[in-house]
C-alpha cells in the first residue's frame, strides 16, 4: 500500500504518489512538537515521560532535556533560540544561546495561565500561543489543577514590554496555529472533540488586523478522522496538518488534495532539511519524516 493518498489531482504536486514514510525513531509515549535545527536534527517533546527528545541523522535519537515541565508545543523565534509551551509550569518559556530557561509569561491578569500548547513568532517577534487545559486535566501530561481563569483563550506576547492580550476567545479547546503566507492570516485548530463526541474538530481561520488583533473568523476545515492537532504551511499556503490517520493535505481555499498515510495518530509536523522539502512528523511514540515536493515556510 502507498503512504500517500491522491485525492485530486493536485496532490502529486505536492507528494510523490510512490514517496515512503520514514520511521526515524521510537520510543516516547506521546510525540509533539516537532522543530527542526539547521544541523540536520529535530527537537520534540514526549509530553508524558516530562522529556524533550532530539534525533539527529549522526547520532540517533537522545534525551535533549529532562525534565522539561512537560512541554508540549516549540517553535524557534527570529533570533533562532527555541520557544516552547510548558504543560506543568503553565507557561511560554524561551531558550536562551547559553542554555538557560527563561519564563516568557506565566500569567494573564494576575492568573496562572492553563497549559499553553503550541506557538508560533510573527515576523514582528510577537509571540501568539494557544491555552487549552489538557496539561491541568490530570497528572498524565501536566499535572492536575482546576483552571485559574476559567477560560481557554489565544493570546499575543509582545516579549519586548510583556503585553499580553487575548486575541480569540471563543474558543473549545485552542491548539495548533500557523500564520500565512503573508500573515495576513491566523489559522487556529479547535480540538474540542477530544473531550465530547460533538465537539469542534476544524481548523478556523481569521484576519490578523493590525499585526494585534483578529477579526472575521470562520470555519476554514474539518479534519476527520480525529481533529487537527499541530500543522504547518507550505510557501504556496497549503495547509499539513495532523490527523487521526496521517498527514491530511489542504489547499488554501479549504479543499483536501490527499493524505500521507502515518501508521500512529499524528500530533504534529514540521517542515524541514536545508530546502525545507522533508517533513518531520510527531505520531504517538514514533519521530517519522518524508520527502516531499513543495518547501515549508521559513521559521518554524
Amino acid at each position: 500500500m502507498s503512504d500517500v493518498i491522491i485525492e485530486d489531482p493536485r496532490m502529486a504536486d505536492l507528494v510523490a504518489p510512490d514517496a515512503r514514510l520514514e520511521k526515524l525513531w521510537t520510543g516516547a509515549t506521546w510525540s509533539e512538537g516537532p522543530v527542526w535545527w539547521e544541523d540536520g536534527g529535530v527537537t520534540w517533546s514526549d509530553i508524558p515521560n516530562n522529556r524533550m527528545l532530539r534525533w539527529h541523522p549522526e547520532e540517533g535519537g537522545t534525551v535533549f532535556r529532562e525534565p522539561s515541565r512537560h512541554t508540549n508545543g516549540h517553535t524557534r523565534d527570529r533570533e533562532g533560540r527555541l520557544v516552547s509551551c510548558e504543560h506543568s509550569g503553565r507557561a511560554v518559556s524561551r531558550t536562551e544561546a547559553d542554555g538557560t530557561v527563561v519564563t516568557l509569561v506565566d500569567r494573564y491578569q494576575g492568573k496562572r495561565l492553563n497549559s499553553p500548547n503550541d506557538v508560533v513568532v510573527k515576523s514582528d517577534g510577537t509571540i501568539w500561543f494557544t491555552d487549552p487545559p489538557y496539561g491541568i486535566l490530570s497528572d498524565y501530561e501536566g499535572v492536575k489543577a482546576d483552571s485559574e481563569i476559567g477560560a481557554c483563550y489565544v493570546y499575543r506576547l509582545d516579549p519586548d514590554n510583556g503585553e499580553l492580550t487575548v486575541v480569540a476567545d471563543d474558543f473549545d479547546r485552542p491548539n495548533g496555529l500557523a500564520f500565512s503566507v503573508d500573515e495576513s492570516l491566523l489559522y487556529i485548530s479547535d480540538t474540542g472533540r477530544s473531550d465530547a463526541p460533538d465537539g469542534p474538530p476544524h481548523i478556523r481561520v481569521f484576519e490578523v488586523e493590525d499585526g494585534r488583533r483578529l477579526r472575521n473568523g470562520r470555519i476554514f476545515a474539518e479534519v476527520s478522522p480525529g481533529a487537527s492537532d499541530g500543522f504547518r504551511l507550505d510557501v504556496h499556503g497549503h495547509i499539513f496538518t495532523s490527523a487521526h490517520d496521517g498527514i491530511q493535505v489542504f489547499t488554501p481555499g479549504g479543499e483536501r488534495l490527499g493524505k500521507i498515510l502515518v501508521p500512529e495518530i499524528v500530533a504534529n509536523c514540521t517542515f524541514g532539511g536545508p530546502e525545507k522539502n522533508r517533513l518531520f512528523i510527531t505520531a504517538s511514540t514514533s519521530l517519522y519524516a518524508i520527502d516531499v515536493l513543495t518547501n515549508g515556510l521559513p521559521g518554524r
